[in-house]
């Protein structure tokens, strides 16, 4: 073989040996990025749609994941959920401190948005790659934070900074303990642009469905009142399985 050949085919060998390398180093990088992005960007909005709330209690049957739940309809927000059925999310809210549905004496407080509203909102979505609470604060969250070791914070909370080059730059975080288990929130700051921000928590429900709910920041010195108010009232709407 000639001299030529030879070099061609050694340039062949070395390209082969260093082109499967990136191939497999691009694919980690975009699977990479794309987890990261799951759990950076915020959970789909409570309000996309318009509000067609109901004071109607009747139960309706929903399937979302592996759960089977029966949820009166003065607790749903949108008119075309309350068909029931399959879904893979579906949006509620409630009245703090009593976690009651909507009413037709209560519609002015419903439809408020004012700094100190008592509506909290929650979300139930079917979300098959998901984090617990204290994975969530370690592999995402305190990546970004100015001080990983937090420091004591308002209402027995351990408050974090996040950086100002994060994109969560115009919120704080709150880690509280309830029951033996972490409840981290993070809640958007009081600001000319936002004068009446809310504070959001991302739970399980099972291993492929995630619970979120908001709540006013207002209130952040009832969030363990919230916390506990919030699980109860979504367990009472689960159907346990015969």
């Amino acid at each position: 073989m000639s001299n030529r050949g030879r070099n061609n085919e050694d340039s062949v060998k070395q390209r082969s040996g260093w082109l499967i390398p990136l191939a497999i180093f691009f694919i980690i990088a975009v699977l990479s990025a794309l987890f990261l992005l799951f759990y950076l960007v915020p959970p789909t909005s409570f309000i996309e749609q318009h509000q067609s709330p109901t004071s109607a209690t009747e139960s309706v049957h929903f399937s979302i994941g592996n759960l089977s739940l029966e949820i009166p309809a003065n607790y749903l927000l949108y008119q075309n959920t309350r068909r029931g059925g399959v879904q893979k999310q579906v949006e509620l809210f409630a009245q703090f401190p009593d976690f009651g549905g909507y009413s037709d004496l209560a519609s002015q407080t419903f439809s408020g948005n004012g700094a100190d509203s008592p509506i909290i909102y929650m979300l139930i979505r079917d979300e098959p790659l998901n984090l617990a609470e204290g994975e969530r604060l370690r592999r995402v969250y305190l990546d970004y934070v100015s001080n990983p070791r937090g420091k004591p914070g308002p209402f027995g909370l351990i408050a974090y900074a996040f950086r100002d080059d994060s994109g969560y730059r115009n919120q704080d975080l709150f880690v509280g303990q309830m029951q033996g288990h972490g409840v981290v929130m993070r809640c958007v700051r009081f600001s000319p642009e936002v004068s009446s921000p809310s504070c959001l928590r991302d739970l399980r429900l099972s291993n492929v469905v995630v619970l979120s709910y908001r709540f006013k920041r207002a209130h952040l010195a009832s969030w363990f009142e919230i916390a506990t108010g919030v699980r109860s009232l979504v367990d009472s709407f689960v159907r346990k399985a015969h």
